[in-house]
């Protein structure tokens, strides 16, 4: 670092602000770079992101969440040199047609049905993945729902923020999922393919690890639990 860098970063901080949907569009860009004050909160930078024609306007309009490096964070979270800001609209597009999906279900698995829930207008492609019982009989899913569901919601939250999707959703299975049957599904939208295939890529890798779902595989009368990660240990 040299002298004058040193001098810049106990002035000051460089931030890049992530915006998406209505406000990456009314600010003309996915990415700002701000330089604030060291010392500086995520509501110092808002202050000045409401100063900018277009954005100010949106800003004042929608309640956005806060995340600073991928975590959630809130108006008192203290920035440093070199840190994300993303400012994330509510994830819904309507009443009857929401951005987010996540569902834990005995019941059996429809790819089709959530394929055609993530279309959205600004979607040039949909991307989707179904896991299916292979090489045994059958696989017994056991699933703490409450947490699974809401862990798979905050991860396609995530996802959806990270790949730049206009939609995302996943469903898994429990108790008994025959051969060939699918146990997990999921499907996202975005602009164009590259993105899509990233985001469904994330969304099943997350919540095969995070989610609370265990699984047994039985063969000719004997049952084994599969090995995997302890719950949370893969959660960011």
């Amino acid at each position: 670092m040299t002298a004058t860098e040193d001098r810049r970063t106990d002035r000051s901080v460089a931030v890049r602000v992530r915006l998406f949907a209505v406000l990456r569009e009314r600010a003309g860009s996915a990415d700002l770079g701000l330089e604030l004050p060291a010392g500086a909160t995520v509501g110092d930078a808002l202050v000045e992101l409401e100063r900018r024609p277009g954005l100010g306007d949106a800003l004042a309009r929608i309640e956005v969440a806060l995340a600073v490096n991928r975590e959630w964070a809130d108006r008192s979270t203290v920035l440093h040199d070199g840190d994300e800001l993303a400012l994330i609209p509510p994830v819904s597009g309507g009443a009857d047609a929401p951005r987010i999906h996540a569902r834990v279900s005995g019941e059996p698995l429809q790819l089709d049905r959530l394929a055609r829930s993530v279309v959205r207008p600004g979607a040039g492609a949909v991307v989707s993945f179904q896991g299916v019982t292979r090489e045994v009989e059958r696989l017994e899913y056991e699933a703490y729902a409450e947490m699974a569901e809401e862990r798979m919601a905050a991860i396609l939250v995530d996802v959806v923020a990270e790949h730049a999707l206009e939609a995302a959703a996943a469903e898994h299975r429990t108790g008994s999922v025959p051969l060939g049957e699918p146990s997990v599904i999921v499907a996202v939208s975005a602009a164009h393919r590259g993105e899509a295939f990233a985001g469904a890529r994330d969304a099943i890798d997350r919540i095969k690890a995070e989610a609370p779902i265990w699984k047994q595989e039985i063969e000719g009368g004997e049952a084994r639990w599969v090995e995997g990660t302890t719950p949370g240990s893969g959660a960011r």
